[in-house]
């Protein structure tokens, strides 16, 4: 006990943590450092040279994962292009009107040019039938009369490996006449779907400046470089390749190709060289990186097992020290991360940290223990207010009942009733009264689509008998829907807005349209007209909130919309599509949710 407390003692003697931990490990750096300095600090040549090949490998493979992503990148371009319809159809149907094909040769144009805009980096792109017919970048390029297709290796290896994509070494590109660029190609062949035979080739010549690029964005020293080879041993790219080919320089491609490591050094003008292969098993290339030993042995070890023996036993011990003090120092640190864990998780009751050091830790174990009480009564109160606002809002929301409806509804009752129409005096009371009782009701914050559908019914019933001649509407919910919630009076307000805005105002009988299904997870509502439809500047002020209008219930879309997303989140609510002079739609989208009562039954 007494050997536990003097440890505590000199651990928490520090009132900083950062103190404490500097202390600690500096004098753990310290005797480590003059142990170092007292034997030697010299790197091991094996230890260089296998760490210089650890990352020189990594970095190989980096820049090979790298070009296979750029060649699957341009294969899938490949794909689309040789699978499309129009290019099919324009390269081997013999019977299609000249007007068809001129479609299909704008389709194809199009596709090029969205290509090669997206892809700087791509210098051709055609398709080529063997009857003939064949389409050149922008349309304007013409093939080389004087080139014979199928003695080019990249063309004939496409054109009888039809499920097989062609990658030829870098060359200069002489099908396109008068275009004679450095390249990459890349080919693959068109089936005739006619006959399912390869009657055609598609290909992509690739900027020989973004392999280039992969490559020399890569540092391997002063003087370190990285090159390709294809299967066959052909470069495809070297820093030195003009000297390559004018013979003033070698490369060692015969040793690289018959490695059976993916590692060799040899010497060269006294110089010795570290070569480091990685082969794609895709393309077939292999990256080749260069690095010289003169600048990865700038300082030989002279003690290489001393060296190792010494590193492992100060490992060893600084490990097991170094977990002794990090546990000690970090407990409390551990303690207060388990507890804001419980805050993530909503359990504010087992959060609280029993704070039992002086230092930054138990000052913010304090100040934690604060900021959770101040937090889980802020959220308590949040809960508490935002439950009242949804009520006072559907509270308010159902006595904004317009006045100018319901008095120029009971003047159409009275004026009914004066030309004794019984039968329309009953059902327009009627459908009031269900109305009313549905609006003031229900005291709950959902119902029943079916049941907002209902008093849609009744409303539209009221409007329709006032706007006889006007309004016409039609009904189409899907009955797997009726059951699921929607929040209280959503859609009377859209319906409204769409009658006094968009059909009133129209001379001839309009039609609206209440349309209803579900989509995934979301439930899908339409409110359709075919009136006035709105300009594009109100179309984009149709959220804003605005004041009480007399010829409206004054709800209008923004004060629905604030519903929805407090309720469902923003990630539904409502949006409009008008044309000025066709008509307006309103979408409604909420999640699909049952709606149950207490006992589980069906509200």
């Amino acid at each position: 006990m007494k050997k536990e407390s003097k440890k505590n003692v000199i651990l928490h003697h520090f009132k900083s943590i950062r103190l404490t931990i500097l202390f600690s490990f500096s004098a753990l750096i310290v005797f480590s450092l003059l142990i170092f300095l007292l034997i030697s600090l010299n790197y091991t040549e094996e230890t260089v040279l296998k760490n210089s090949i650890n990352n020189t490998t990594q970095l190989i493979k980096q820049v090979n994962g790298d070009i296979d992503s750029y060649i699957n990148y341009m294969e899938n371009i490949s794909s689309l292009v040789t699978n499309n319809e129009n290019v099919k159809n324009y390269l081997y149907d013999e019977t299609i009107s000249q007007e068809k094909k001129s479609i299909y040769y704008q389709a194809i144009l199009d596709q090029f040019n969205t290509i090669m805009e997206a892809r700087q980096d791509i210098c051709n792109i055609a398709v080529i039938s063997n009857n003939g017919r064949y389409i050149i970048n922008d349309g304007t390029d013409l093939l080389n009369e004087n080139v014979y297709l199928f003695g080019l290796d990249w063309y004939r290896y496409a054109y009888f490996n039809p499920d097989k994509t062609a990658l030829s070494s870098s060359h200069v590109q002489n099908v396109v006449k008068n275009n004679y660029k450095w390249v990459i190609t890349l080919s693959k062949s068109i089936t005739n779907t006619k006959n399912s035979t390869a009657s055609g080739i598609f290909f992509i010549d690739l900027n020989y400046k973004v392999i280039s690029d992969m490559c020399e964005n890569n540092s391997l020293g002063e003087k370190g470089y990285v090159f390709i080879l294809d299967r066959d041993g052909n470069i495809i790219y070297h820093p030195k390749q003009q000297l390559l080919y004018s013979g003033l320089t070698t490369e060692r491609v015969q040793q690289v190709m018959e490695s059976k490591s993916n590692h060799f050094v040899t010497g060269e003008h006294n110089e010795s060289k570290l070569y480091t292969m990685s082969t794609s098993e895709k393309t077939g290339w292999t990256i080749v990186g260069v690095v010289y030993e003169s600048e990865l042995m700038k300082n030989k070890t002279q003690t290489q097992i001393i060296y190792i023996l010494v590193a492992f036993i100060l490992l060893a011990a600084a490990t097991i020290i170094s977990a002794i003090i990090s546990t000690r120092i970090t407990k409390p640190i551990k303690t207060l991360k388990d507890s804001m864990k419980e805050v993530e998780k909503g359990h504010f009751d087992n959060a609280n940290i029993e704070v039992i050091t002086e230092n930054e830790i138990g000052s913010l174990s304090k100040s934690f223990n604060i900021m959770t009480a101040e937090i889980k009564k802020l959220m308590e109160e949040n809960i508490y207010e935002q439950k009242q606002k949804r009520k006072n809002e559907l509270k308010a929301l159902q006595a904004q009942i317009n006045p100018h409806f319901l008095y120029n509804t009971l003047d159409s009752i009275i004026w009914m009733a004066e030309g004794n129409k019984n039968q329309e005096v009953v059902l327009m009371t009627s459908s009031l009264a269900k109305l009313l009782r549905q609006s003031i009701s229900n005291e709950n914050e959902v119902l029943t689509i079916e049941q907002e559908i209902a008093y849609i019914v009744s409303y539209l019933t009221i409007q329709k008998m006032r706007y006889k001649d006007k309004l016409e509407y039609e009904i189409d919910i899907d009955d797997d829907i009726y059951q699921n919630e929607i929040v209280k009076l959503i859609l009377q307000p859209i319906v409204e807005n769409a009658i006094y805005h968009g059909i009133k105002f129209k001379e001839t009988m309009c039609l609206l349209r209440i349309q209803g299904y579900s989509r995934g997870n979301d439930i899908i509502i339409k409110i359709i007209d075919n009136g006035v439809g709105m300009s594009e500047e109100t179309l984009a002020h149709i959220f804003d909130e605005h004041k009480h209008n007399k010829r409206s219930n004054g709800v209008g879309v923004f004060n629905v919309q604030m519903r929805l997303w407090l309720y469902y989140g923003k990630n539904y609510g409502i949006t409009y599509e008008s044309v000025l002079g066709e008509g307006t739609t309103a979408t409604i989208t909420i999640p699909k949710k049952k709606i149950q009562g207490e006992n589980g039954e069906k509200v």
